[in-house]
């Protein structure tokens, strides 16, 4: 009996060095972990810091006049600072958006998943337009005015498109996800919000560069007179045509 009590004490000694070895070992980790998070959060606080003048908001568009906007590189260049972009990265930050947009909960869509809300917003495209016909014809005209425009509202570099995307019956002029979700971005917009059209295209332009970055961000170096030679590493369309 004494030799089952001491070899059950010899057990429970062998568990404590045990639990407390792995328990140490638990701990350094987690401390080890929040050292990295707390680094790569003061990195990203860093960042953001830094690209705080490169999100566009700062540009006054109440004066702009979007009836003399003539092609997507125009527009880009009518609501962007264009003039801050020195390299590359300063373009990206400057067109490539992030976080929600403040409409985004509205529609289910994020800046952060594309794919996901590049589906959500092609299939939104036929149905808001027979709701908005209906129920707000001024707003339709208003964007059909608008989007009838060469001022970008297309999907111009994955289907050989220009810079108008839509049809005399606004109607999507191709049958890929791209061209109907910056419809949808333009018409819901129009119809649901007070942005002015220099704001929606603003908005427009951000998806657009979303879902074609190297092209958007190429269009945004040579508006800005910039090197386009650092490019290559940017994906060229997000999702499929």
């Amino acid at each position: 009996m004494n030799t089952v009590v001491i070899k059950n004490k010899e057990v429970k000694m062998n568990e404590k060095k045990f639990f407390s070895k792995n328990l140490i070992v638990l701990l350094v980790a987690v401390v080890a972990l929040m050292a990295f998070n707390q680094y790569q959060l003061s990195s990203l606080s860093g960042l953001a810091v830094a690209t705080t003048s490169f999100q566009g908001d700062g540009k006054d568009l109440s004066i702009l006049d979007v009836s003399q906007l003539k092609s997507t590189g125009h527009t880009l260049a009518a609501v962007f600072p264009v003039e801050d972009i020195k390299s590359t990265q300063d373009a990206i930050n400057m067109l490539v958006p992030k976080g929600t947009p403040e409409y985004g909960n509205d529609l289910g869509v994020s800046f952060d998943d594309p794919v996901s809300s590049l589906s959500k917003l092609a299939q939104m495209y036929r149905p808001l337009k027979a709701e908005v016909q209906k129920s707000n014809p001024d707003a339709w005209n208003r964007f059909m005015n608008l989007a009838s425009k060469p001022v970008g509202i297309s999907c111009e570099f994955c289907c050989g498109l220009n810079a108008v995307g839509i049809d005399k019956n606004g109607n999507s002029m191709c049958g890929c996800q791209h061209n109907p979700a910056l419809l949808s971005v333009a018409l819901y917009l129009t119809a649901y919000t007070d942005y002015s059209d220099a704001e929606i295209l603003r908005e427009v332009m951000r998806w657009k560069t979303l879902f074609f970055p190297k092209n958007m961000v190429e269009l945004g170096m040579t508006v800005a007179g910039g090197d386009t030679s650092a490019l290559k590493d940017l994906p060229g369309m997000v999702g499929g045509c």
